[in-house]
């Protein structure tokens, strides 16, 4: 905010602003007198306990503590402290902790690393998913993609085809939709002020003639002859083949500019829609076709969408549905990764190591578990085994299966904000 004073330019920042009209208003409210105890109601009166209602001071207290950066840092460094009491603590930067600790399962050590992280004091990073390259039919390790975003925090992301590094499941980047949803798997929504969680479904169509029709997915491999797909320029430079007695139309705009049964090429402005024949033959000749695309849940002003599943703790409660998201192959003892968020809007990133002596790994419920104990009240698995990666400042923390972890799809990283 810019404010002329005797045509001397004061600059004041925002929470600065804030801040001091809190602290000015609270100063005038005690003065006056106007601090008050709301009189209690009959209704309030149960078995001789009364029930104790916030007064002025206290909700005037809780703000100053809220805006003020300092309070907000010591009572998360407070928390943390408290909560892994007798674990390895290191601050990696305001408002973004890692613990190292080790827990036993049947007798037996499961080594962790977790870094928990609250954005309200970490306010020059942000937590969002990464690919690792400017197409998605590529793979990096998690360090190279952290490097290459300037992250101080990265774990492996979500499920990738291992062939070619696309994503499996739903995918948004920056408000962009990278890739949709794949058997209505569970995914983490990241917003400017906290997070949600949700089994996601694609709802996007493209219309014209006067026909609407219902596009499957977006970037993603094909899995039924019948599915009408769209391709954008993230794909890569060319659609893959078309289904039998399949066409592709190509779209710049809002208008269909070639339409033919062989791959066509992905105009940098556009997408290539790929399905039957049959469908899609319905829009041609159109002058003009719209495309529609949504979520459900319909997650309003969403940042960044990363995909997983199994769910682990829903609700504040234990509720892993491994075969209702068709993930059973990832049953059994295996290194784990999993990410979570706490009724304080601390954000959860946890790997657990596995298949050796010194770490057995976790199940899916043991891993549920150790989510709810940690304060989540949502959480979910992303990819796991080979590709369980944490790092953190420069360094691969956990003790991957290949030295360094395996080439990647995708990761979830705390990088530093570029003003």
């Amino acid at each position: 905010m810019d404010t002329l004073i005797e045509r001397k330019e004061f600059i004041v920042p925002i929470r600065t602003c804030e801040f001091l009209f809190t602290v000015s208003l609270f100063t005038v409210l005690t003065l006056s007198g106007v601090i008050f105890q709301p009189a209690t109601l009959a209704g309030d009166l149960i078995a001789d306990n009364s029930v104790k209602v916030p007064t002025l001071i206290d909700v005037t207290s809780n703000i100053i503590q809220d805006l003020d950066p300092q309070i907000r840092k010591e009572k998360f460094d407070n928390r943390i402290s408290a909560k892994y009491k007798g674990a390895y603590i290191s601050n990696v930067a305001d408002g973004v902790k890692h613990i190292r600790m080790t827990k036993y399962y049947a007798g037996k050590p499961v080594r962790l690393n977790i870094v928990e992280v609250n954005s309200k004091v970490a306010q020059d990073y942000e937590v969002k998913p990464a690919i690792a390259s400017d197409t998605l039919p590529h793979k990096r390790t998690v360090r190279a993609i952290a490097q290459n975003t300037n992250s101080i925090v990265a774990i492996n992301g979500g499920f990738f085809k291992p062939q070619t590094g696309v994503p499996l499941g739903t995918l948004m980047i920056d408000q962009k939709i990278y890739t949709g949803p794949i058997y209505d798997r569970v995914a983490m929504g990241i917003f400017e002020d906290g997070y949600d969680v949700g089994r996601v479904q694609l709802n996007a169509s493209i219309s014209g003639n006067g026909h609407s029709i219902k596009i499957d997915n977006i970037n993603q491999p094909r899995m039924l002859s019948s599915y009408i797909l769209a391709y954008t320029r993230d794909w890569g430079s060319v659609a893959p083949a078309s289904p039998q007695y399949g066409v592709q139309l190509q779209v710049v705009g809002n208008k269909i500019v070639k339409a033919s049964a062989n791959p066509l090429s992905i105009p940098e402005n556009g997408y290539v829609i790929v399905g039957p024949k049959s469908q899609l033959s319905k829009l041609f000749g159109a002058k003009t076709v719209d495309i529609s695309i949504s979520t459900n849940p319909k997650w309003t002003n969403v940042k960044h969408i990363i995909s997983g599943g199994p769910y682990l703790v829903r609700d504040g409660e234990v509720f892993v549905d491994m075969t209702a998201q068709k993930l059973q192959a990832i049953g059994g003892r295996n290194p784990r990764t999993a990410i979570g968020y706490t009724k304080d809007n601390d954000l959860i990133l946890i790997t657990a190591d596995g298949r050796e002596g010194s770490s057995i790994g976790l199940t899916l419920v043991e891993l549920a578990n150790l989510m709810k104990s940690l304060g989540c009240v949502n959480a979910i698995n992303l990819d796991g085994g080979g590709s369980t990666v944490m790092y953190v400042k420069g360094q691969i923390v956990n003790r991957p299966s290949q030295p360094g972890g395996i080439a990647l799809s995708n990761a979830l990283v705390i990088a530093k904000l570029s003003y």
